[in-house]
């Protein structure tokens, strides 16, 4: 058995806005969408499947979603699927899981992915099952978004520490432009043609096919986003230099390296190493920076040996604090790891639905990894309650996008 987990196949379906036309979907519609087109884009047949992992974040009232997704996906319902949480890493950890079922010999092959709505998350009314008192009822909204540990807004989380790194709100706002022009660009390119499988959505009323990532802003200027005001009782993040509240699904279809049929499609890459991070919960914006630190060290590589980064912006602080604690510190260092990172735009443009970002931003690294005929990517991403998940993505031969 080789050591080496590959890439057969990957796929997403757009990435839609808060409120906008996928937001009736529910999250196993979504993730059968892209599950079932990164089987076909690997040329594996759904009986071929061993096991399914699947990241959700925001599951509402919904359960067993693995599990749903799994049989709407064609997977014989003798396939073992799982859902996991492990907040905005949730589908990274979940292809985390999906490469050591391969590696330990149990699974041959694996569909690793994730999905979220944040359009249907629920209000949430506690403490009423066996009645409440005279008085008014209090309804809790999942989507301020906070840590539960702490209680504080990640908002503030974020703008708290990269005041502590010398990041300014100017800082921020100029990297969410960035995001925006550099998405836009490769939107309008094609570029995520090759990532995206459309989705049908019929309201009852008519049919609408979404092709394209619905949050990308190409109109975006520096002016504007400094007009924005913070939210969330924090100092410098705004919905401009955040992501929005996002709608999609994105999956892998994984494989020992070698042990698959003819059948199938040739690898597109090959994930040498994956790698978790914990530290203090508040340390949102550096905890991928340990995250990545963790994969180079099990992979036996260093900073310079990556071409690429992917790191999420779940704020535009975090990338900003990430490379800078990657570059010690060192401004000028930092810059050049900045100059890899994203190259394509990233979240805040793109679109962020917890629980399918981190194989988004997989796929994305694989696409440009491949446009550029090989090389090594690290993708990187805070979660949760101060974690962090990195991976370390490697193409050695040329091949089409």
């Amino acid at each position: 058995m080789s050591d080496n987990v590959v890439v057969l196949g990957a796929a997403r379906t757009p990435f839609g806005a808060f409120g906008g036309v996928m937001r009736d979907m529910s999250i196993p519609e979504l993730g059968s969408v892209a599950a079932k087109a990164a089987m076909e884009r690997a040329g594996v047949e759904p009986d071929e499947i061993d096991e399914f992992a699947m990241g959700v974040n925001f599951p509402g009232s919904d359960r067993s979603i693995a599990r749903q997704t799994a049989l709407r996906a064609g997977v014989p319902d003798d396939r073992t699927s799982y859902t996991v949480d492990r907040a905005c890493c949730s589908s990274l950890i979940a292809v985390s899981l999906a490469r050591r079922g391969i590696l330990s010999g149990d699974v041959r092959i694996a569909l690793a992915g994730g999905a979220e709505n944040l359009s249907r998350v629920p209000y949430f009314l506690e403490g009423v099952r066996f009645g409440a008192r005279l008085g008014d009822l209090h309804m809790s909204d999942q989507l301020v978004i906070s840590c539960p540990h702490t209680g504080v807004a990640r908002a503030v989380q974020a703008s708290d520490e990269a005041a502590q790194h010398g990041v300014t709100r100017e800082m921020q706002d100029e990297w969410a432009q960035r995001s925006q022009l550099l998405a836009a660009e490769a939107q309008e390119k094609g570029l995520f043609d090759v990532e995206i499988s459309p989705v049908e959505v019929d309201d009852g009323r008519s049919q609408t096919l979404v092709e394209r990532d619905e949050s990308v802003r190409p109109d975006s200027s520096l002016d504007a986003l400094a007009t924005l005001k913070t939210v969330n009782g924090s100092a410098t993040v705004t919905a401009g230099n955040a992501p929005g509240l996002n709608t999609g699904a994105a999956f892998l279809a994984l494989a020992a390296e070698g042990a698959v049929s003819a059948a199938t499609s040739a690898p597109l890459a090959r994930i040498l190493a994956t790698a978790q991070a914990s530290g203090p919960p508040a340390k949102i914006c550096s905890i991928p920076a340990m995250a990545v630190q963790a994969v180079l060290q099990r992979s036996g590589l260093a900073l310079d040996d990556i071409d690429l980064f992917e790191i999420n912006e779940a704020f535009a602080a975090v990338p900003l604090v990430t490379t800078l604690v990657l570059a010690d510190g060192d401004l000028a260092r930092a810059e050049k790891i900045r100059e890899r990172t994203n190259i394509n735009g990233g979240a805040i443009a793109l679109g962020h639905p917890t629980g399918a970002t981190g194989v988004r931003m997989a796929m994305t690294a694989i696409a440009s990894l491949r446009r550029a005929g090989g090389g090594r990517a690290v993708v990187a991403m805070c979660g949760g309650v101060g974690e962090g998940e990195a991976a370390v993505i490697e193409l050695d031969a040329p091949g089409p996008p």
